[in-house]
């Protein structure tokens, strides 16, 4: 299964960090991601094909179309 991977969103990975937490934010997204710990915030910089490789599930945060921007007109 493909995932688009956005920044805030909640990604489920296949091993657990040592304090016990599968769950990672997205704090960054590129040729590497930068994802932070749910459990002890904890942050670590993970090549990108290694995160979609891992991934076991993936919760959206955001809705559709928003992303911050004010509307104009």
């Amino acid at each position: 299964m493909s995932y688009v991977y956005e920044v805030g969103d909640i990604v489920r990975l296949k091993k657990k960090h040592p304090c016990g937490s599968p769950e990672w934010e997205i704090l960054r997204v590129g040729a590497d991601f930068r994802l932070k710990c749910l459990g002890c915030g904890h942050m670590v910089m993970v090549p990108r094909a290694l995160v979609e490789k891992n991934t076991r599930g993936l919760k959206k945060t955001r809705k559709n179309g928003e992303n911050g921007a004010k509307n104009c007109g």
